[in-house]
């Protein structure tokens, strides 16, 4: 099998399914350095096996963003941490866990290890995905939201099955006292 930076490799984003490509690795490489390829998204280089982004070494997505004690982002890369922060989805005070040594730190104390901007493609750029965010507080609303949706319905359900055997009195009452 050819290396992975001698294939021509496909994209599929896992939010919509779109797929980017063909296009060399290196490309592929950026776009996950700049917050452009999500933990789910997945490669593939003939469209036929796909295998999730972070499966492969090269990308170096080796850090979750820990969002709250139980809910983590990741794994990305730290080029898309860097994103995330000035974003303004994270902040000094978030820890990352580098799941290649274990390690739990504080942004603030990566900061000297974040990649420097480099020179925009802006021919790249049209083709590129989009930035990909943690989207956190939105999908919290979300998840609240089908909760409250899921016992509205089941409110409604209960008030339409009471109002049925309510009516269901009214007509035998009716039948009782109004014969035909």
């Amino acid at each position: 099998m050819e290396s992975t930076a001698n294939q021509h490799w496909f994209l599929c984003k896992h939010e919509d399914g779109s797929i980017f490509g063909p296009l060399p690795f290196s490309q592929v490489r950026r776009w996950a350095a700049t917050a452009q390829v999500a933990p789910h998204d997945k490669l593939s280089h003939d469209q036929q096996t796909w295998l999730k982004a972070p499966m492969f070494p090269e990308l170096e997505m080796d850090w979750l963003v820990e969002v709250t004690n139980d809910r983590y982002y990741g794994p990305t890369t730290l080029g898309a941490v860097q994103e995330f922060l000035r974003l303004g989805e994270i902040g000094d005070e978030t820890f990352v866990i580098n799941s290649c040594d274990g390690s739990r730190r504080q942004i603030r104390e990566l900061r000297d290890l974040f990649p420097w901007a480099s020179a925009v493609d802006e021919e790249a750029l049209e083709e590129a995905p989009a930035t990909t965010t943690m989207a956190i507080n939105l999908r919290n609303r979300i998840s609240d939201l089908e909760q409250s949706l899921f016992e509205e319905r089941r409110a409604l359900q209960e008030c339409e099955e009471r109002y049925r055997k309510l009516e269901e009195r009214y007509r035998e009452r009716e039948a009782r006292y109004h014969p035909q």
